[in-house]
C-alpha cells in the first residue's frame, strides 16, 4: 500500500534558518534564489572563499538525489560563483528525485546559496516536549551529524538529557552542563551554552514541539553554528503563530490534499479502490484494516473531524467521486459529538447533486441515528445500508467484485 501521509507544518530549510537567524541563534549566511542569475547574485554577494548551494524541498537525502535535468545531487560546493548560475541552471525548474520524495521527483523551484564553513567538530543537540517528563527535555550527544537513533543504541552512554521546568526556564547552569556533555571547551563552552539557551527561547516563542540540530558544531575559527535543523511545530498554536504558519508551502501536496484542507477535511490517498468516509483517524485506519481482512483494498479515506457541517459531507463526497480509482464508497461514522443526521442529510444532497455512480455503503452509529437511518431509508436513492463495520466491508468488499 502507497500511503501519503497527513502534512503537519513543514518548512524548508531556509525557512527554518531564518526563524533561527531572527532568533540570535548562529546560522550560516545565506540567500534564496529563485532563478539562476539571482543565485549568481547571491554568490556574488556572500564574498565568501567557498559557497554551498542546496536544492529547496520537503525531503531528506537531497545531496544523493538525482535531477531530470541530468545533474546529479540537490547539494553542491564550489568557490566560482560563475558555476552556481550553471547549477543553478540545472536545479531550478526541474525534478529532484530521492530516497524520500515519489518517483517522477519533487520539482525544485527555489534554491539556498550559502557560505560554506568548515566543520572541526560535529555534536547533536535537540529540545523536545516529553509527555514522560509533562515538559521539554534537552537531548544533546558529542556524536553529532549522524543519526541519533544509531547512537542511542552503540554508545547509549554519549546521550545527555536534562529536564527543563517549563514555568522556571532553563538556567544558565543546565545550558553549561550540556555544552560540557556535548565536549565544547574553553571558550566554546559559554558560546554553545548561550547558543542553547537562545535555541530554548525560540523552542517557546515560536510554540515548537521539536528544535533538532545536526549537526550542532564548532568551526576551525571558534564558531558554534548551527548548521542544519528541523523544526517540528504545534497545530493547536496556529492562531498564535500565523506569521510562521503562513510560511507552509503546500505546492508539494497532493492537489487533493489542499482541496480537502480547504473544508477542514483531512486526507490520505492509498492504491486500492475503495474510498473510506470516517470520523476520527482511530476509526479511520480500522476501516482501512476491516477491507483488507474481506479481501478488498481501500482507496482513500477522508476523515471528517468532529465539527461537521453538512456543507462538509457534500464536498467530500465531490473529493472521493472525483478519484478514477474509487469504485465503492462505505461510510462509517460513529457519532459521539457528530450528528448522524447531519451526515444522512449530506450523503442524501450529494447523491442528489453529483448523480453517484458507484456503490454506496452506509454504517452509522451513535447520536441521532435513527432520525438519520429515516433519512437514508426516505431518500429513494441507491444507499446500502450495514449494521456494523464488518458487516459494511463485506458489503463494500462484495459490491466491487460484482463490478
Amino acid at each position: 500500500v502507497q500511503l501519503t501521509p497527513r502534512r503537519w507544518l513543514n518548512l524548508q530549510e531556509y525557512q527554518s534558518k531564518k526563524i533561527m537567524a531572527d532568533h540570535g541563534v548562529t546560522v550560516q549566511r545565506f540567500f534564496v534564489a529563485d532563478s539562476a542569475n539571482d543565485a549568481l547574485e547571491a554568490a556574488q554577494r556572500l564574498k565568501a572563499k567557498e559557497v554551498v548551494l542546496k536544492a529547496q524541498i520537503l525531503a531528506g537525502g537531497r545531496g544523493k538525489g538525482i535531477f531530470n535535468s541530468g545533474l546529479k545531487g540537490g547539494v553542491h560546493l564550489t568557490k566560482d560563483p560563475k558555476t552556481v548560475e550553471q547549477l543553478a541552471k540545472q536545479m531550478i525548474g526541474y525534478n529532484l528525485s530521492t530516497k524520500q520524495t515519489p518517483k517522477d521527483g519533487v520539482t525544485v523551484k527555489k534554491v539556498m546559496v550559502a557560505e560554506a564553513l568548515d566543520i572541526s567538530r560535529e555534536t547533536y543537540f535537540a529540545i523536545l516536549m516529553d509527555r514522560a517528563c509533562n515538559g521539554p527535555v534537552m537531548v544533546g550527544s558529542p556524536q553529532g551529524g549522524m543519526d541519533i537513533e544509531e547512537v542511542a543504541v552503540t554508545s547509549p552512554e554519549l546521550i545527555f538529557k536534562e529536564e527543563i521546568d517549563i514555568f522556571e526556564g532553563i538556567k544558565d547552569w543546565q545550558a553549561l552542563q550540556m555544552a560540557k556533555n556535548l565536549g565544547f571547551q574553553g571558550a566554546l563552552q559559554q558560546q554553545a551554552a548561550d547558543q542553547i539557551k537562545k535555541l530554548y527561547n525560540l523552542f517557546l516563542k515560536i510554540d515548537a514541539t521539536q528544535v533538532e540540530v545536526n549537526p550542532f558544531g564548532e568551526t576551525p575559527e571558534g564558531q558554534v553554528v548551527c548548521f542544519d535543523a528541523k523544526i517540528n511545530f504545534d497545530d493547536n498554536a496556529e492562531f498564535r503563530q500565523k506569521e510562521i504558519f503562513a510560511m507552509d508551502d503546500k505546492s508539494e501536496n497532493e492537489p487533493i490534499e489542499n482541496e480537502a484542507a480547504k473544508y477542514d477535511l483531512k486526507y490520505i490517498g492509498l492504491d486500492g479502490n475503495i474510498a473510506c468516509f470516517v470520523n476520527g483517524a482511530g476509526l479511520a485506519m480500522a476501516t482501512c484494516d476491516i477491507i483488507s481482512l474481506n479481501g478488498g483494498k481501500p482507496a482513500n479515506f477522508l476523515d471528517l473531524g468532529g465539527g461537521v457541517k453538512e456543507a462538509q459531507v457534500y464536498q467530500a463526497f465531490k473529493l472521493l467521486t472525483a478519484d478514477p480509482k474509487v469504485e465503492a464508497i462505505l461510510v462509517n461514522i460513529f457519532g459521539g459529538i457528530v450528528n448522524c443526521a447531519i451526515i444522512a442529510n449530506g450523503i442524501t444532497k450529494a447523491c442528489q447533486e453529483l448523480e453517484l455512480k458507484v456503490p454506496l455503503v452506509v454504517r452509522l452509529e451513535g447520536t441521532n441515528v435513527h432520525e438519520a437511518q429515516r433519512i437514508l431509508s426516505e431518500s429513494g436513492l441507491p444507499i446500502t445500508s450495514a449494521s456494523d463495520l464488518e458487516d459494511a466491508a463485506k458489503k463494500a468488499v462484495a459490491s466491487v467484485a460484482k463490478k
